[in-house]
């Protein structure tokens, strides 16, 4: 498969084989300013499916709090009706359950269980049992969570996305670390002209348009266009798509030219025959002042 690139052509996309590999020859800067706009609309994708899928929900299960309760010394103090489905949705659902009995499961794709000492996070792998803090008194009324929940809510998107942004960055930086020298070694390979350091800003553009396409199935799962397996699916899936970006980029990446003027070696002893017949022939061709047929 060959495939070749305009040395000319400027890095601004890396969602062709052709714009992977013009980065290769880009500044670091234009490369970190295209992982920074690509992490940040995958970040506003994570807000947006927090506050759209998640948050309303978390909002509909403190309306439904009694007017007294707390968290104090490792253990639930709860007043209401126990099991009981504080609210539920296609995404999160929040129950009560003070003995995990298992009476107010939902299907949702996560679920959030308050028990008397310990809170159980429910999903497709199992659940994870998290013990109340023994150190806190932490208050679980529906006259104290709302108004802090208001208060809370927009500092918790954005901590969302100061978390995921820079931790993309990150993340893509270690990658394009870890897969710099693999792709320096397929560019001698292939014969490509490609430096280390090439290589690397090959390779950190080259995981962009998988985090695109986990981007747009966090949008897909949002929209309930996808369940949670096709997510996982895509999860997976992206990552095929770096590594396959990788090798195109790789192959569209400029040639080494092959056709070079090589000097002869007069050290060679082929060279240094082919030169003295050629100067016997030299020598053929001159006249002989001295033979009877020269004047």
């Amino acid at each position: 498969m060959e495939l070749s690139v305009d040395q000319n052509r400027p890095a601004w996309q890396p969602f062709t084989p052709h714009g992977v590999a013009a980065f290769a020859r880009a500044s670091v800067g234009r490369m970190l300013l295209v992982q920074f706009v690509a992490a940040l609309v995958a970040a506003g994708a994570v807000a947006w499916f927090l506050k759209t899928d998640w948050f309303p929900t978390i909002s509909a299960a403190i309306e439904r709090l009694p007017q007294q309760g707390e968290i104090r010394s490792g253990r639930l103090f709860w007043f209401g009706e126990s099991p009981q489905l504080l609210a539920e949705s296609r995404f999160l659902a929040v129950a009560v359950d003070l003995n995990h009995e298992a009476q107010a499961h939902s299907p949702a794709h996560l679920q959030i269980e308050f028990g008397r000492a310990d809170l159980r996070v429910y999903s497709l792998f199992g659940y994870a049992q998290i013990p109340y803090p023994r150190t806190y008194v932490l208050a679980f009324s529906f006259e104290e969570l709302k108004p802090s929940w208001g208060a809370w809510a927009p500092i918790l998107l954005a901590v969302a996305v100061a978390v995921v942004l820079p931790g993309l960055m990150i993340l893509w930086a270690a990658l394009a670390t870890l897969y710099c020298l693999p792709v320096w070694m397929l560019g001698l390979y292939f014969n490509r002209e490609l430096t280390l350091g090439g290589s690397w800003l090959l390779a950190g553009a080259a995981v962009l348009p998988g985090a695109m396409v986990m981007t747009i199935a966090i949008g897909g799962y949002g929209l309930a266009e996808l369940d949670v397996v096709r997510l996982i699916a895509a999860a997976i899936l992206h990552v095929l798509v770096g590594w396959t970006y990788l090798v195109l980029g790789v192959l569209a990446a400029p040639k080494i030219p092959s056709c070079l003027e090589l000097k002869v070696n007069p050290f060679r002893p082929a060279a240094a025959a082919s030169e003295g017949k050629m100067e016997q022939g030299a020598k053929v061709d001159q006249p002989n002042p001295f033979h009877p047929s020269g004047d």
